[in-house]
């Protein structure tokens, strides 16, 4: 198999059991292992395996104990979905997936969110090993000129705007991003020196490069880094080595996916909308293929819709 658009993919998929036999490979190497006790050999089922360990002997299936898991949705389905997802640069929506692929909306919905836990880092490394390193912060959320700014007065220590609607600052996200390299993303509940610095001690080595604007957020990486500035407020944006145009590009693709496709998110979800932007920006260089045997190499990781939904 060697596929390069989603047609190639479906023509190969055409039955589920090609399907299962491929992701039994990619899973377990041909040989299945018992999800529930990591029992070896099991015996075949007309419905799957069943595990040979006496203290186990439980049935499965290859979807068990991954994204798939308790899904009725054929595999052949869901591959074409993972491919829609990760392929496209700014996303899909779940309406247009749903759309596409013949499922309700809600489905489309939790199926992308499946599909976004399978694209979490699950090895994350250092940067900056052998790249340099451009961090920087940025705002999600409405104009703040449309949220009638001036005008919000308090309520019950809510602040709402003058028609009563809830007023909500815009979201922070940090990032660091390796030139030709990786990127690292987090949601944070407020951008301060604390959290940057912080941020940045957990994933980039002491004595490495990192590149920054003027914002007084990253003064203190100078005690630690070695820490150069692009003066943005000079409109100065490239200064020999020096300048975050890297991470600016990444953000621009970010935003326009997070108001383009999905128009907005909720604080509870936007980590797992990041996840999807930095899974699809850090396997670039790959092949549609290997990157979709990448993504489903991660899939091991179950996501319920009770807790996908559950209130926080």
């Amino acid at each position: 198999m060697n596929f390069k658009s989603l047609i190639q993919l479906l023509d190969y998929f055409k039955e589920e059991s090609t399907c299962i036999e491929y992701y039994e490979n990619i899973r377990w190497g041909g040989e299945p292992v018992c999800p529930h006790c990591g029992s070896e050999h099991p015996y075949v089922t007309n419905r799957g395996y069943k595990c040979r360990d006496k203290d186990c002997h439980k049935k499965f299936t290859v979807k068990v104990g991954t994204i798939f898991e308790s899904s009725k949705i054929p595999l052949r389905t869901w591959f074409a979905a993972i491919y829609l997802a990760t392929t496209g640069k700014k996303g899909i929506s779940s309406v247009q997936l749903g759309e596409q692929l013949n499922l309700t909306q809600k489905t489309a919905w939790f199926v992308l969110h499946r599909i976004r836990e399978m694209l979490k880092d699950k090895a994350p490394r250092m940067l900056g090993e052998k790249n340099m390193v451009e961090a920087d912060e940025a705002y999600i959320g409405g104009r703040e000129k449309n949220k009638h700014h001036g005008k919000k007065r308090s309520s019950d220590n809510l602040s709402v705007t003058n028609d009563g609607q809830p007023y909500k600052n815009k979201k922070a996200v940090v990032g660091l991003i390796e030139r030709d390299g990786k990127v690292v993303l987090k949601y944070v509940p407020q951008t301060d020196a604390n959290n940057m610095v912080a941020f940045i001690n957990n994933h980039v080595p002491k004595d490495g490069t990192v590149y920054t604007d003027e914002s007084r957020l990253y003064k203190r990486l100078n005690k630690t880094y070695t820490h150069k500035t692009v003066k943005h407020a000079l409109n100065i944006y490239v200064d020999g080595d020096v300048h975050t145009n890297t991470i600016e590009n990444f953000w621009s693709v970010l935003k326009r996916g997070l108001y383009g496709i999905y128009h907005q998110v909720s604080d509870k979800h936007i980590s797992r909308y990041l996840d999807e932007f930095s899974g699809r920006y850090n396997t670039r260089h790959l092949s549609q293929q290997d990157r979709f045997e990448r993504f489903l190499i991660d899939s091991e990781s179950v996501l319920k819709y009770d807790v996908l939904t559950a209130y926080v």
